[in-house]
């Protein structure tokens, strides 16, 4: 019972977020639970969070902009463009 009011609250708290803070979130929780399963130390979870917020925070931001898509070029840098 108690973890199941515990999603609640956390999702309610998220409810009221843009799509850039939802995104920023949810990348930094789940960030922050592989970098620690995968290394089983904090630093490897706080850099899972970092990275997790970052890459969240982009995907919501392209969220945001109705036409536009998220993309990668040749050399793997990643740029926003409209959508074919």
């Amino acid at each position: 019972m108690k973890k199941v009011l515990v999603f609640g609250l956390i999702g309610l708290s998220i409810a009221s977020c843009t799509p850039t803070q939802q995104g920023a979130g949810i990348g930094a929780a789940s960030g922050a639970v592989i970098g620690g399963v995968v290394t089983g130390d904090v630093r490897g979870a706080a850099v899972g969070a970092a990275i997790g917020g970052v890459s969240g925070a982009l995907i919501g931001r392209v969220a945001e902009q109705p036409g536009q898509c998220y993309y990668r070029d040749r050399y793997g840098r990643r740029y926003i463009d409209d959508c074919r």
